[in-house]
């Protein structure tokens, strides 16, 4: 079982930036599609951004310009920086790894497309 593990979640002020970590301890990340996800309460979890290993990247449409992913495969570490929040990017944000690969970009925004999750970390975003 992959263990994916986030921090850099808390409170801040709309308009501040934020960066998520997600750090695998057990995987060497360059073999990997990853991908970051969230979820709002009451809400279905979403799709926020995802990077191929080739370095393709996909990002919502609601959070282009704003969220930037990356990734140091020499850290084995996964980023989310997060900048212009908005009240409505609070949520429970996790990290998300697959072995698996799409030629199209896009398949990489389906939660299907991943074996290993991170546990979450909440995102709050006050106005």
């Amino acid at each position: 079982q992959e263990h994916l593990v986030e921090s850099g979640g808390g409170l801040v002020q709309a308009g501040d930036s934020l960066r998520l970590s997600c750090k695998s301890s057990r995987r060497e990340i360059r073999n990997y599609g990853l991908a970051w996800f969230r979820q709002a309460p009451g809400k279905e979890r979403e799709s926020v951004a995802a990077q191929t290993t080739g370095g393709t990247t996909y990002y919502a449409d609601f959070v282009k310009g704003r969220f930037t992913i990356s990734r140091d495969n020499t850290e084995n570490t996964l980023y989310l920086r997060m900048s212009s929040l908005k009240p409505e990017d609070t949520a429970v944000y996790f990290c998300a790894a697959t072995l698996r690969y799409y030629s199209d970009i896009h398949d990489y925004a389906w939660m299907g497309a991943y074996d290993y999750w991170g546990q979450g970390i909440q995102v709050t975003v006050a106005s």
